[in-house]
């Protein structure tokens, strides 16, 4: 037996994987797992092109066997084995993966793929390790090895003695630390359960030898402990079986099996792309947010797998932040991968998928609010919010995408509608969709301002949603037709005989507008003859892009600024009490200032704006009464 160095970049290599690559120790099960699934796929392949060889997929299989008393881990396989070159090659050269060049080689048929590429896999066994021994027989040959080595100061090969085909990797586990519990790599469980995370779906069995207890034969009271061998990955994935064979429930069961959410999704996806990029992908669409879906600890991804071994647990570049909701996973064999299997690159395979997955998942949603309109309006009340906020992000670049999945409250059909079924039952004449906003369905319809537009026979969409109106800012124009708020200091509708009349009693009473204004000390741009007032004495309304609801809901974030929309304060002159003012205004200034002042703190609090000075208003309220 002879001792070799690994090659001084191969050494540098190792010691960064062992310590930095991998963030997760618990990797090394899945990289070996992988390793022997490759070694079982090249002995088939090799059958595909020797009529000597008989390929019988029930005699090939994994086997991880732990050993608490010489604290060893074992994996083993049936593949094709190593010759003594191979070991050398791909073991003694870290970053030489005989996968690879094996893959490169040959042209694999009946979607046999292989995992590993880059060669590194392996050697995450000494994050875990004080000692790796690898014991293999080549198909072919008659000779077998042994591959030793304790890390970075090198390995040594020898001949040994193997009955069969195939490969023994040997892990001696470290020893507990003070800070490290090495031990629960020879715990029967926790082997099973990463094995469940990552590898479940490699195509062949995975056995341990698994203990129990069980009822003794004669006995009703005491049992006995057994152990024998179970299969402890189910090989073949749901996504990677036909439609035609799954059923609602099998979704469904997939579903709460990956823990992806403690309800009924609304809807499930099933896709096979084969095209510029290939991939297979099962997607949920749920019915409930999670409880920490609008916070900051929530993380969006879906789990990303490559030829059915778990890459990430949350790949988050696969779905768009309005999408943030969907469940599910991918799996491709046509990623790139960097030398660890846990980093994907952000390649152009990978854009692919999350575009054409991004597609996906728009129809769905236009299907199900087409021909499912109540689980529509059911999964909009959860993640609606997410939409507008996905419109209004990044300056509305994304609005075409998700315009057409919105739903507000409508005036007219007292129930949530479209912005293409308001457009379509637009009048001739009507130049703008007209929309109001406050915190309530109930609030809004008491306001004055929507009392022209309703007058009129327009429909009025309702804006409840914080995010309502910023997110309509950044639509900006809807099938040509632009947004208008009620408020709005320019409705946009054609005068009539009332409106010629307001406009002349402006131009007869300017002067008393203006002493209004003055009384008021810059607390509004300008106050004026009303248009859109029918029955109500009093309202505020905007000019410019800074609308009331928009300036409430800025003041009440964290550090903003003090941004104010330009308000106007419009007087109802049709109302009785326009000749209160006019009177006072020509005999009493003092009871002119009392007016004003009431009527701004009226207007006020229909916006459900604060009053600046409450205990002034009370007062303006006893002297109206004495």
């Amino acid at each position: 037996m002879s001792k070799q160095e690994f090659k001084a970049e191969s050494k540098r290599l190792l010691e960064m994987m062992i310590n930095s690559i991998y963030t997760q120790r618990e990797i090394f099960l899945r990289e070996l797992v992988s390793n022997a699934s490759d070694a079982i796929d090249k002995l088939y392949y090799r059958a595909l092109t020797d009529d000597q060889l008989v390929f019988n997929k029930e005699d090939y299989y994994i086997k991880v066997t732990a050993d608490k008393a010489s604290r060893t881990l074992t994996i083993a396989d049936t593949g094709i084995g190593m010759t003594k070159e191979e070991l050398e090659n791909n073991l003694g050269v870290i970053a030489k993966s005989g996968s690879f060049a094996f893959k490169k080689e040959n042209e694999l048929k009946d979607g046999h793929n292989i995992i590993g590429q880059f060669g590194v896999g392996f050697y995450s066994a000494f994050m875990v390790a004080d000692e790796v021994t690898v014991v293999t027989k080549a198909l072919g040959s008659d000779e077998a090895f042994k591959w030793e080595s304790t890390g970075t100061d090198g390995y040594s090969i020898e001949p040994c003695e193997k009955d069969s085909i195939g490969t023994e990797i040997i892990l001696t586990i470290k020893k507990n630390t003070e800070d490290d519990q090495y031990d629960e790599y020879l715990e029967e469980y926790r082997l099973k359960s990463i094995i469940k995370k990552y590898s479940d779906f490699i195509r062949y069995p995975i056995k341990m030898d698994i203990k129990g207890q069980r009822p003794k034969a004669d006995s009703e009271n005491e049992f006995e402990e057994y152990q024998e061998e179970q299969t402890v990955n189910s090989m073949v994935p749901i996504w990677r079986k036909n439609k035609n064979e799954l059923t609602q429930e099998d979704y469904d069961q997939f579903y709460f099996e990956k823990r992806y959410g403690f309800d009924k999704p609304i809807k499930h996806l099933h896709i096979s792309a084969d095209g510029a990029v290939v991939y297979n992908a099962i997607l949920f669409i749920p019915e409930n947010t999670p409880f920490d879906y609008y916070t900051k600890e929530y993380e969006k991804g879906l789990e990303l797998y490559s030829n059915g071994v778990l890459i990430m647990d949350k790949c988050s570049d696969l779905l768009p932040d309005y999408f943030s909701f969907v469940k599910g996973m991918v799996d491709s064999e046509d990623l790139s991968l960097n030398i660890s299997r846990e980093m994907l690159q952000h390649d152009r395979q990978l854009k692919l998928i999350a575009k054409n997955i991004n597609s996906k998942i728009k129809s769905a949603l236009l299907s199900i609010l087409k021909d499912e309109r109540d689980k529509y309006e059911s999964f909009y009340k959860a993640f609606g919010r997410q939409l507008k906020f996905g419109v209004y992000n990044d300056y509305g670049v994304n609005k075409d995408v998700l315009q057409d999945l919105l739903l507000f409250y409508s005036s007219k059909e007292k129930k949530l509608v479209t912005l293409d079924e308001y457009v379509s039952r637009m009048s001739e004449d009507q130049k703008y969709i007209y929309y109001a906003s406050g915190e309530s369905i109930e609030r809004i319809e008491r306001l004055p301002q929507t009392e022209l537009v309703s007058d009129k026979g327009y429909e009025i969409l309702y804006f409840t949603d914080d995010i309502d109106e910023f997110a309509i800012k950044m639509v900006s124009k809807y099938k040509d037709k632009e947004f208008k708020s009620v408020s709005s200091g320019d409705l946009g509708i054609e005068p009539d005989a009332a409106d010629n009349e307001s406009a002349a009693e402006e131009a007869q009473h300017k002067d008393l507008f203006e002493q209004m204004k003055t009384i008021l000390n810059h607390k509004v741009k300008s106050v004026k003859a009303s248009k859109r007032l029918k029955t109500h004495p009093v309202c505020l309304s905007t000019e410019g892009e800074v609308t009331i609801e928009m300036e409430k809901i800025l003041k009440a974030m964290p550090g903003s600024q003090d941004v104010k929309a330009d308000k106007v304060l419009e007087i109802n002159v049709n109302h009785e009490i326009f000749q209160s003012l006019k009177a006072a205004y020509e005999q009493d200034k003092e009871k002119l200032g009392l007016y004003t002042s009431l009527l701004y703190n009226q207007a006020l609090l229909i916006e459900g704006l604060p009053l600046q000075d409450p205990v002034e208003f009370t007062n303006d309220i006893c002297k109206i009464m004495v």
